[in-house]
């Protein structure tokens, strides 16, 4: 496991909208520093991936399409292992619904919110070149990072349904995770905090409160390299308002899915994952999957 740099995962892009949702085992594993890793990801959602409570719909049933890049570099810092994600993702949807009583349906495609995740290893995975990292046993890391929510998406302020939220959200984290053998088990937790967005309709401020979520992820790793993990995700929180008026109740959702990770070649892997909603209070009650081809250079 030592030396699988082939097979680590690197980002998560297939889950559309709500990025608390995303179920991304291996995000504190430890690693060489000077490591870089692209990916390329085609995901498909399907079922209520956007609903809204701010919006006068009903009914929702859509297919969101994704296509996303990746990249992942690691360093040292302060004699810690640190890495830097980046991911832009562009979005594909259709579907039907009911607006007002009316059925319609419709297509919409754009540029999804960029992404980017600085973390760090604060104990147990120092910064250590090739060799170095060839010896080392992972045991247990703690480590924290900042996700941050870039308004780059499309956006019509004159449209219910877009690709990009036209506001910033921030996300701190902490994770700790452990190996045993060939079992790895991580777990993680933070809170999502948004901007406001200004132009929601028109000229209307929706405003969003704080999203807590929780996710664990337990893997398993076979001789060739190959890897599977179960994953799971609770997110609570995230009221909505337009103007000072509440326009839904906080969210209490559960996700469950699965990995599943195949190295091809030198310092190339493809990964299959799944996830599917398993109790959700409203909206965001959708099955996905998705493909991702990574490579991995230094």
């Amino acid at each position: 496991m030592k030396k699988a740099i082939c097979v680590i995962c690197v980002i998560s892009l297939a889950n559309y909208k709500l990025k608390s949702q995303d179920l991304d085992p291996r995000r504190y594993a430890s690693l060489p520093k000077n490591m870089n890793a692209v990916a390329l990801v085609y995901g498909i959602s399907h079922g209520n991936v956007v609903s809204d409570p701010t919006l006068p719909i009903s009914d929702f049933t859509i297919t969101a399409q994704t296509i996303g890049l990746g990249y992942v570099r690691t360093f040292g810092l302060a004699g810690k292992l640190s890495r830097i994600a980046i991911t832009v993702p562009y979005t594909f949807l259709s579907g039907n619904l009911t607006i007002n009583g009316h059925d319609t349906s419709g297509v919409r495609a754009g540029f999804d919110d960029a992404q980017i995740r600085f973390g760090m290893n604060l104990f147990g995975s120092p910064a250590q070149d090739r060799k170095q990292f060839a010896h080392f046993e992972q045991k247990t890391i703690f480590g924290a990072s900042l996700v941050i929510s870039v308004p780059t998406g499309t956006y019509h302020k004159d449209k219910y349904i877009n690709t990009g939220n036209n506001r910033w959200g921030f996300k701190p984290e902490i994770g700790v995770s452990r190996r045993f053998s060939r079992f790895y088990v991580e777990v993680y937790t933070g809170i999502w905090f948004y901007t406001a967005d200004n132009e929601y309709l028109g000229d209307q401020i929706r405003k969003q409160n704080p999203l807590f979520s929780i996710q664990a992820h337990g893997c398993y790793y076979f001789k060739n390299q190959m890897w599977v993990s179960l994953n799971a995700t609770l997110f609570k929180g995230g009221e909505t308002y337009v103007g000072n008026m509440q326009t839904g109740i906080s969210f209490d959702n559960w996700r469950i899915g699965g990995t599943w990770s195949l190295p091809v070649a030198k310092g190339q892997s493809i990964k299959l994952q799944c996830s599917a909603g398993a109790f959700a209070t409203r909206g965001y009650n959708y099955n996905a999957l998705s493909l991702t081809y990574q490579y991995v250079f230094f």
